[in-house]
């Protein structure tokens, strides 16, 4: 289609100033040992760390983890600790055109516990929506922090409505402040879909198509879509937005929900004044559906866009690196963070590091490209699971019924092979 043209001529562009990442690629290249032996795996004083390093549609990053689009990369300050603290790269919070749209309300979180203690939450709801601040004043913090962290990724996050115009505007203006990529918020589930944003347009593929190629046409810089998890089948828009010359998807936003009902006051939670609105579920209670998403997203990439440079970012109750490595193995070039950031902290990444490096020593892995997109091919369909549960079954029992000729007795287990070949 004619967006895919434009997806080109900003590809050209982008080549001339970076060095691009090798094509999706999802080929097994380690096997996975027992645990047994990766317990007896003798290390030295010369064994380097596993190189966390990534490269995405052109972008070097220090590692895959990246603030997701929020709170925690809402002003300069915030997103200035994102960097000193050693974040892969930032989403700032998204912006729009016009932010004296935007007013917020309070209180607009509520979490699910399992118990009492701070360690119970498992679930967190926002009814929270895009930046309030005036764009100006967005734009300036990203060229400060661009002329302050030449070498760090910085993303900007946008949306805007219905308008071709608008759209083209906001773009020229975001991109003059030197970001290195931006992510389009196909995917607020609340508020804004009010104004055919968000949502509205991630969850309409005609609408995406045709918004797709307007930002296609204008951006000069990778660009990512933010997918919503809030449609039957997420691989559509995906497919979609890549066809129309997106480089990189994000998934997934956050989940519609209503968190909860005070059996007290008979009011939901958040409440505001007594009221409340479905908002957006994240933490780890989502994980489990992200995963899903992004298997999902990851399989239809390999087998339609594999000769493209595209990007999959992971969203979704990433609190470890050990959730990270799942993510991973999914086909995820990066993971974002947001919620994880709100409870443990910007520091939290070191940690998330630490442990995703000691799953890769685990498994004699040396890069993210070692691993990643490995178990992809583990997924199947529940029909071939049942040929394969009856194969095994019949090749178990034909195991135990003995040796088939003459030929396969052996010396060393002669005696266990006769004994397979006693009734009683």
């Amino acid at each position: 289609m004619a967006s895919m043209s434009f997806s080109l001529s900003r590809f050209s562009k982008l080549a001339s100033k970076t060095t691009l990442s090798p094509d999706f690629d999802h080929s097994p290249r380690r096997t996975f040992l027992p645990p047994n032996r990766v317990s007896l795996k003798i290390s030295s004083a010369i064994d380097s760390e596993p190189d966390l390093s990534v490269t995405v549609n052109g972008l070097k990053m220090p590692n895959p983890f990246v603030i997701g689009s929020g709170p925690p990369g809402t002003n300069y300050t915030v997103m200035k600790r994102a960097f000193d603290e050693g974040w892969g790269g930032v989403i700032a919070k998204t912006v729009s055109l016009d932010a004296s749209k935007v007013i917020n309300v309070t209180p607009r979180y509520a979490r699910l516990r399992t118990g009492s203690a701070k360690t119970d939450v498992i679930g967190w709801q926002n009814i929270e929506l895009i930046s309030d601040r005036p764009l100006e004043t967005m734009l300036k913090e990203f060229k400060q922090l661009k002329q302050e962290y030449p070498d760090r990724i910085l993303i900007a996050s946008i949306m805007e409505e219905y308008s071709k115009t608008g759209w083209e505007e906001l773009i020229d203006r975001v991109e003059q402040t030197g970001v290195d990529a931006l992510e389009i918020n196909f995917s607020c589930p609340h508020g804004m879909p009010e104004r055919r944003m968000g949502a509205a347009v991630g969850q309409d593929c005609a609408l995406l198509e045709e918004v797709c190629g307007w930002v296609n046409a204008k951006a000069t810089v990778p660009v990512w879509a933010k997918m919503t998890p809030n449609i039957t089948d997420i691989t559509e828009p995906a497919r979609v937005s890549l066809k129309s010359g997106c480089e990189g998807i994000s998934a997934i936003n956050t989940i519609m929900s209503v968190m909860g009902i005070d059996l007290k006051t008979l009011h939901p939670e958040p409440c505001v004044e007594g009221y409340s609105t479905p908002g957006g579920y994240s933490y780890k209670a989502v994980r489990p559906i992200a995963l899903a998403k992004v298997m999902n997203i990851a399989k239809m990439m390999k087998s339609e866009f594999s000769e493209r440079d595209c990007s999959l970012s992971g969203i979704g109750g990433v609190e470890t690196g050990y959730d990270a490595a799942e993510f991973i193995l999914l086909g995820s070039n990066t993971v974002q963070v947001c919620t994880g950031v709100m409870v443990h902290g910007y520091g939290h990444v070191k940690t998330l590091c630490a442990e995703l490096q000691d799953f890769m020593k685990q498994h004699n892995f040396s890069t993210i490209e070692d691993f990643r997109g490995h178990s992809l091919q583990y997924f199947t369909t529940h029909t071939d699971l049942v040929r394969r549960q009856k194969e095994a079954i019949e090749q178990r029992k034909a195991e135990r019924r003995g040796l088939k000729s003459d030929k396969d007795w052996t010396g060393d287990g002669f005696v266990k092979e006769t004994e397979s070949m006693v009734s009683n």
